[in-house]
């Protein structure tokens, strides 16, 4: 672990987002490979996996996000903790915002049940939407602590942006299991199901350099940008993950899933970051 975060210190903060967030998206095609090995996926472990998805992203919006953004605002009081409220909401609105306008379809959701805007679009292109959708802000997360840290700000250190690496890594396995075992089951070729699980990830490069190049250059909207991605994980675990897992019988292993995601995260943040 000290010879990664070295590796990291010696890096441009963009390219480490870049490759940190490249990591994120090769653990997604190695959660989206077990489709081409198996066809289907318990019920009861595909709720878990979420669970545990949502607990990791639980976990790493305050310790990683808003802890940081927080303690980096000047002031007291009501003027300290505004920076990393109006961040935290805006991030939020932006995925509703995303949520009403991009087509998608949670995985546990009847054809008849999907989100934005009216289309004709296949089920199988709007399940990965739907993942996609979860991906921006976890992408985004990596690459404004990576930006955070360029800027010399002591809230912020390469240990805490590896180990948000990592955490989302850990919750883009089941992300990755999630998307491509349903569409094997619908009948498209393991190939096809590889593929399309794992071009669900490919957003998380793009929006980690973008979100690094943001606030490396605008440092003033750092404690916004922390929140901000804070802000969208969060309203994507409450409006997307936890109701995917209600959808069965299987909740209990659910919630357990989610309190052993935000213990890992809770503990890799504090031990390590």
């Amino acid at each position: 672990m000290k010879e990664i975060i070295q590796l990291f210190e010696n890096m441009d903060p963009i390219l480490g987002a870049f490759i940190a967030t490249m990591f994120t998206f090769l653990v997604t095609a190695l959660g989206a490979s077990s489709s081409l090995f198996f066809k289907t996926i318990h019920r009861g472990v595909l709720d878990g996996l979420l669970g545990f998805s949502g607990g990791v992203m639980i976990a790493a919006s305050f310790w990683s996000l808003l802890a940081p953004s927080i303690e980096m605002s000047s002031g007291e009081g009501f003027t300290k903790v505004m920076p990393s409220a109006i961040g935290f909401t805006l991030g939020a609105i932006f995925l509703f915002t995303m949520d009403k306008l991009l087509p998608h379809l949670h995985i546990n959701f009847k054809e008849s049940q999907k989100e934005g805007i009216k289309t004709s679009l296949h089920r199988t292109v709007l399940l990965v939407l739907a993942i996609t959708l979860h991906n921006i802000p976890e992408g985004l997360a990596i690459g404004v602590l990576f930006g955070a840290v360029a800027s010399g700000l002591p809230e912020a250190s390469i240990s805490s942006a590896v180990v948000l690496a990592i955490g989302i890594g850990l919750q883009n396995f089941p992300e990755g299991i999630a998307v491509s075992m349903p569409l094997r089951r619908q009948g498209l070729s393991r190939l096809k199901s590889f593929t399309y699980g794992s071009l669900s990830g490919v957003v998380e490069p793009i929006a980690g350099v973008i979100g690094a190049f943001a606030v490396t250059f605008f440092t003033p909207i750092l404690p916004y940008a922390l929140s901000f991605a804070a802000g969208a994980m969060v309203f994507v675990v409450v409006e997307e993950v936890i109701p995917e897992t209600q959808m069965d019988k299987y909740t209990d292993i659910a919630s357990l899933g989610f309190i052993i995601g935000f213990v890992i995260m809770m503990t890799l943040d504090v031990a390590l970051g």
